[in-house]
């Protein structure tokens, strides 16, 4: 076993250390628990943390490993959840004040594949309000930060458990994402995760009120935030377990069939109206150069519709939003992100009644000819965002502060809207912040996608060890 701290070994490590007996589930989950009670008070990232239940149930599967043997891949393994999912007995606030109280009555189904699999959760992290912002901030818990730099955004929603997994609060964490929430945290601060596709993760929260939008159900997915793409694997292959709440899950093997090599890679830099800012030209530059050298043939190519996509899920996702959660907003949200939906609203326009209908409608259109262009182009890497990472409360300041945050994202939101799987990887460091790029794929080709990622970080390195060497 290396001789870093254990709070710094990924989620393999731990896995592998534990099973060959070099160190044991009590050890790895307590140096986790004393990294966050060292560190959380800096970043804000963990919001409700049990390190004392964690390093207990620690030592009892420690108890099991001496009978039978590991539970499960993740034994041991130290982890994070998102406080906008259901964890037994835990609050399910979603970044609001007044839902402070709302406790989960059983777990969602995230968390009970990560308990199958022999995860232990240390804390709950941070979410903005109503789990719709690209940056983490709320007047319930105030803010997240960036580990990088006290400035920068620590994206969002998921950036709670970005900050925490990069500080070495849990080797792996929970996120999930409508609209980039898993690819805004790693792209701002480093680490790694795929956006599954549509049906690929089970979702339900027991403690909803009523089921959510059908676009909501169509864009939102759960995942995982790693440091490293081999952890990010790992842990998918726990969460793509059945469980019969979801009627969307599509029970399919998380690791597909091999394809004919070379697989082909259709690359694009086009940021349509958004300038690309030379630190993401050459992030791009490196991983299509990575990829190259790995095997790929790389091809320039345009892939379809793309700004229009984005422009249709844009008025769909907030034309459903403002006719079901407009009220809530209004309702229970702070000042601060009334005036952000206000802007929202504004800059990506609302379908409504008839046209919004009909906007659902062409969006099987969308996905279909993306599906013709991904059977020839089996992954596509693009931009995430046009520029690096931003302040992090650019998007309170009106409506540029809007579109550099979140409608520039183009590539990350549409493919929320079709359904597809998308990557998001470092592949440059800049001023003191890592720049991310998204690899898109083929439906339920989530490893497809990580086999990319990890071509791109074995040319640049695993961002969390370049962080963990300033202390």
């Amino acid at each position: 076993m290396t001789d870093r701290p254990l709070w710094q070994l990924s989620a393999c490590e731990i896995a592998d250390a534990i099973a060959a007996g070099e160190t044991t589930s009590k050890e790895a989950v307590t140096a986790a628990v004393e990294r966050m009670r060292e560190r959380n008070g800096a970043i804000n990232a963990v919001v409700d943390e049990f390190g004392n239940d964690a390093i207990a149930e620690a030592e009892s599967i420690d108890k099991n490993m001496a009978r039978s043997g590991p539970v499960g891949p993740l034994h041991g393994v130290p982890i994070t959840i998102k406080e906008n999912i259901d964890q037994k007995g835990k609050a399910t606030p979603n970044g609001v004040t007044a839902f402070k109280d709302v406790i989960a009555p059983d777990d969602s189904p995230v968390v009970i594949s990560f308990k199958r699999a022999g995860a232990i959760v240390i804390g709950r992290t941070n979410t903005p309000e109503f789990s719709f912002r690209a940056t983490t901030d709320n007047e319930l818990h105030g803010r997240t930060f960036n580990p990088w730099n006290d400035w920068a955004s620590a994206g969002g929603s998921s950036g709670g458990a970005a900050a925490a997994v990069m500080s070495g609060m849990g080797a792996l964490a929970h996120g999930n994402d409508i609209a980039g929430s898993l690819r805004f945290p790693p792209a701002a601060t480093g680490s790694t995760s795929v956006k599954p596709s549509l049906g690929r993760v089970p979702a339900y929260n027991p403690s909803a009120p009523a089921e959510r939008g059908l676009l909501a159900q169509l864009m939102s997915v759960q995942g995982v935030i790693g440091r490293e793409v081999r952890d990010v694997r790992l842990a998918m292959r726990q969460l793509v377990r059945p469980d019969p709440r979801d009627p969307w899950m599509v029970p399919v093997p998380f690791d597909g069939e091999a394809l004919e090599r070379p697989i082909k890679v259709a690359f694009t830099k086009n940021s349509f109206e958004f300038p690309l800012h030379a630190a993401v030209d050459k992030a791009l530059d490196t991983a299509r150069a990575a990829l190259g050298d790995a095997g790929y043939e790389v091809v320039e190519v345009e892939p379809p519709l793309v700004r229009e996509i984005a422009s249709e899920a844009g008025k769909c996702l907030f034309g459903e939003v403002g006719a079901l959660m407009g009220n809530d907003v209004e309702k229970y949200g702070s000042e601060t992100i009334k005036e952000i939906f206000k802007d929202y609203f504004e800059f990506f326009g609302m379908y409504e009644g008839a046209e919004l209908i009909r906007g659902f409608s062409r969006r099987t259109h969308y996905a279909r000819e993306w599906s013709l262009f991904l059977e020839q182009y089996p992954l596509v890497l693009t931009p995430f965002l046009p520029h690096p990472t931003y302040r992090w409360d650019r998007d309170t300041e009106g409506l540029e502060g809007i579109v550099e945050v979140l409608g520039s994202a183009v590539y990350g939101y549409s493919m929320n809207f079709l359904g597809l799987p998308a990557g998001n990887i470092a592949a440059n460091y800049n001023d003191g912040l890592p720049v991310g790029v998204q690899i898109i794929g083929r439906r339920f080709r989530e490893d497809l996608i990580l086999d990319a990622c990890e071509a791109v970080e074995q040319r640049v390195g695993i961002m969390a060890h370049r962080l963990f060497e300033r202390g």
